[in-house]
């Protein structure tokens, strides 16, 4: 690393497997390399310096923190869209197609385990209004692995999901625990020997939606980018200004040294994650949309009877009775939101952008937890809340503690549905694109989108299959060496190791 905190190809011996693996993006007619800047090393700005990176397009990030991938508490794949019963069966079509492509590009940062999904009793609504989603993904899921056999990473399509009775649950509340859950039937005996049977409508589901592992995904990132010849990372570096050139951009940057650089690029991507209006603003690209901050909390559950899938209890948003999710993960930690005002949600917390600003401006506080961290006191309380709200199906986890910091953040929502779900990439002008994730899962399609423009313009000629869901650069990382370096970035931000650890941990 240079002392202002940049990376260069010559601080690095180069993998002869990454050079090999950068092949293809070939520059147009003036025999210059196409450079693409990307502002924002999170999963987006990462992503889609892997890709193009890997791609043979000369890249630059720049992102103000030490690390990259240190966003929002991503937790799960979304592969359905199956925890939000409001959005529409096309999101949920994208999402399970964008959740597809994440397997095949980051496999080793997927924790694999179902997600149940069970109806309260107290909720209004009913089974029967999901199942046909489910037999719609199902039928896509199949036509996807017909068209392409290695988009089968959720299993067989007739295991998507499994539906289970009451007279089911009871049977499997007589089983023994499993050591090593693989069938739906094993991974519910938890749920059912455990969980309060008479709370809810039957029947309940068990559907292949994963865990995403925020940890080994940076961790993937980090080990990807550093040493490629034609990527230059640029952390800790804050951009200042932007200004648009005759083709391309200009990109003022300030660095830890306190020195000021300017930087210029073909083409400029913004992947400011919930920043993204305020890189709108010094472009003078005028954009709608909201931005929701949100926090998970941290529970450690010791006396945690077996190895359980995800459990999400279906409730209405914003209400005391809001979604409740246990999000497990090794050595009796628990990830969790309660989706309420007073756990996950919070007032003041949802939030659009005026006309003065493409950047919607949340309440200071939220910007402070965010940026520095909370007050212990805040901690505990609503890891409590979150513990007791879910406590009301599961009287065992009532005995879970505080296990560590919140993971908190925010993320935007392009355009003026502050319901959607599923999003990728926008463009305005030639030279000038944002990748505007909601969920994590679609940071590949809207890298390709970019990509196709930059070729459809004739900057780029991009090679045979370059659509593939697939990272040339993180391909031959080793399963081992991810999760060391993703014990090492959860231990650095003040998070337990276990985070980092695949479930089920069969180590």
């Amino acid at each position: 690393m240079m002392k202002d905190g940049s990376y260069r190809i010559q601080d690095y011996i180069l993998r002869d497997t990454i050079v090999s693996a950068i092949e293809g993006a070939k520059v147009a007619e003036t025999g210059l390399p196409f450079k693409v800047g990307i502002v924002g090393g999170g999963v987006a700005g990462a992503t889609a310096a892997l890709k193009l990176a890997g791609l043979g397009v000369e890249t630059l990030v720049f992102e103000s923190s030490e690390s990259l991938v240190s966003g929002p508490p991503i937790c799960h794949l979304h592969a359905g869209g199956n925890l939000y019963r409001e959005i529409s069966e096309a999101q949920c079509i994208a999402l399970l197609e964008q959740s597809i492509a994440t397997v095949r590009a980051y496999p080793h940062s997927v924790n694999r385990r179902p997600t149940v999904i069970a109806i309260p009793t107290s909720d209004p609504g009913e089974p029967d209004a999901i199942l046909h989603r489910l037999n719609v993904l199902t039928a896509h899921y199949r036509e996807m692995i017909e068209s392409d056999a290695d988009n089968a990473v959720l299993g067989s399509p007739g295991e998507y999901f499994t539906l289970y009775s009451k007279e089911d649950m009871l049977r499997l509340a007589c089983a023994d625990l499993p050591d090593d859950p693989t069938t739906p039937d094993e991974w519910m005996v938890p749920v059912a020997k455990y969980m309060s049977l008479e709370q809810f409508k039957y029947p309940l589901v068990v559907v292949q939606e994963y865990g995403l592992s925020v940890f080994r995904l940076a961790a993937t990132a980090a080990l990807g980018l550093e040493g490629v010849p034609n990527c230059t990372l640029n952390l800790k570096h804050r951009v200042t200004h932007v200004e648009e050139a005759a083709q391309g951009w200009s990109i003022t940057t300030h660095n830890p040294a306190g020195e000021t650089h300017t930087h210029h690029v073909d083409f400029l991507i913004n992947a400011c994650g919930f920043r993204t209006g305020a890189l709108d603003d010094l472009a003078q690209r005028p954009r709608e949309r909201w931005v929701e901050y949100k926090a998970a909390y941290l529970a450690h559950w010791p006396s945690q009877p077996g190895i359980w899938p995800e459990v999400i209890v279906h409730g209405a948003r914003g209400t005391p009775q809001g979604m409740a999710q246990l999000t497990p993960y090794p050595q009796g930690f628990i990830q969790l939101h309660g989706m309420t005002k007073d756990i996950t949600l919070f007032d003041g917390g949802l939030v659009n952008a005026g006309q003065r600003s493409a950047q919607p401006m949340l309440p200071q506080c939220m910007i402070d937890k965010v940026d520095t961290g909370w007050e212990w006191e805040h901690v505990r309380v609503r890891t409590e809340r979150a513990i007791g709200h879910f406590s009301q199906w599961l009287p065992a986890f009532e005995n879970a503690e505080v296990g560590g910091i919140p993971l908190c953040g925010a993320q935007q929502i392009p355009g003026d549905d502050p319901s959607l779900r599923a999003a990728d990439a926008s463009f305005d002008g030639e030279r000038y694109a944002r990748i505007e994730l909601v969920k994590a899962s679609s940071a590949l399609q809207a890298t390709d989108r970019i990509l196709a423009h930059c070729e459809s313009k004739g900057w780029i000629t991009l090679p045979d299959g370059w659509q593939k869901p697939s990272l040339a650069l993180t391909a031959s990382l080793h399963r081992d060496a991810i999760v060391e370096k993703a014990k090492e970035i959860a231990t650095l931000r003040n998070y337990p190791e276990a985070l980092a650890i695949p479930l089920p941990d069969r180590n």
